[in-house]
């Protein structure tokens, strides 16, 4: 095998293929109320009516508010606008679902972290967009946008308890089915992906076809910075096959991480144009003296604890760097759903370069259509 999660996946599709019983039935044979495909698209669990497929659809793998509206429209009582898909999560209106497409997280408190203006609570609410299950669960070992779930089984038992509120917990078996389910063929965005996570070579950047394609693939090229900020300026945090980690020039530029780092701050919680509740959080250091965090998310530090580590870019406010493959099918995006499309995901980075540079990177409008050209290929 050429990368170790080739190694997984494959052996994950052996144990599928070959699970057979005397009635000639696969795992994921049709008919089999235990096979992975039921249990993904049709098990509830006993819960709210909610099923995985609820908030992972086969086509983008997650859910957008033209979705949302869609399904309302043919059925307001869907379950995705129940419990925390609901305005208040207790199932009473469905406006933020039907405009941004977020659910309402419950996310525990660190040790050292407290609210204050509920200094007892050990828990935070926060809104946040549904990760995409396309091409994750084969290829990527960070799972949900702070990174907070180890492995896929425990991210399925995390949502059938807490999103589908389950009155009847999956099985060790049932949740290695429906792992086993992801690693199938509808999970990839294309065939080169499927591929590559069954052992073949990683995928190549497209070449581009247009002039703009073209210009627009210099951004994403693993180059040293060069006088204009421009050449492999997405690659410093877009790099690897799945365009979502680090590369060995991000350094050059100031910014303490090493290469293969999956989380970053681009100021999505701080710009937060949609406006959600800012909170005041308030860390207490290991020196003992304590940091206040005015935040709509903040977003890995709820996972680690770590409220100064600024040089990173690895902890207030920072979330996975997200994966670039198929983003064209994807939307929303950013981890609350803040860019529309693939033109406001540009918009924002166009302000963020401007913000952390001083105002001396500036994308232009023909780099920002160059940019949108190219990841429509991806």
């Amino acid at each position: 095998m050429k990368n170790p999660r080739a190694l997984i996946a494959a052996c994950s599709l052996l144990f599928a293929v070959t699970a057979v019983g005397v009635s000639g039935q696969g795992s994921n044979s049709p008919g089999n109320r235990n096979d992975g495909k039921h249990l993904f698209e049709v098990e509830t669990f006993g819960g709210n009516g909610r099923t995985c497929l609820t908030c992972h659809s086969t086509k983008t793998g997650t859910v957008s508010p033209e979705d949302a509206r869609r399904r309302f429209e043919l059925n307001p009582a869907d379950p995705l606008f129940v419990h925390d898909g609901s305005d208040d999560g207790q199932g009473n209106g469905v406006s933020r679902m039907l405009n941004f497409a977020t659910v309402l997280m419950e996310i525990p408190l660190p040790a050292n972290v407290r609210l204050a203006d509920d200094p007892t609570a050990r828990t935070v609410i926060l809104r946040r967009g549904i990760p995409t299950t396309l091409n994750t669960p084969a290829l990527d070992p960070v799972l949900m946008l702070d990174g907070r779930q180890p492995t896929l089984q425990a991210q399925a038992a995390g949502a059938i308890h807490d999103h589908a509120q389950a009155l009847a917990p999956a099985t060790g078996t049932q949740l290695a089915r429906i792992e086993q389910f992801q690693m199938t063929d509808a999970f990839f965005s294309s065939t080169e992906l499927r591929d590559f996570a069954r052992g073949g070579d990683a995928p190549k950047l497209p070449r581009g076809r247009t002039d703009s394609e073209k210009r627009g693939r210099r951004f994403f090229e693993d180059l040293p910075p060069d006088v204009t900020g421009k050449d492999g300026l997405c690659s410093a945090c877009h790099s690897g096959p799945l365009l979502n980690q680090t590369n060995e020039f991000l350094p050059l530029v100031g910014v303490n991480v090493p290469p293969g780092s999956r989380f970053q701050n681009v100021l999505v919680s701080e710009l937060n144009h949609l406006g959600n509740p800012v909170r005041h959080f308030i860390f207490t250091n290991p020196d003992g003296t304590e940091t206040d965090i005015f935040s709509s998310d903040p977003g890995r530090s709820l996972i680690n604890g770590i409220s100064q580590d600024f040089g990173t870019f690895d902890s207030v406010s920072a979330f996975k760097i997200s994966p670039l493959r198929g983003v064209r099918n994807t939307a929303p995006y950013f981890h609350d759903n803040s860019a529309r499309t693939l033109e406001d995901v540009v918009g924002h980075y166009t302000q963020f370069f401007q913000i952390v540079t001083g105002g001396l990177l500036v994308l232009t409008p023909q780099d920002q259509a160059d940019i949108v050209a190219f990841m429509k290929l991806l």
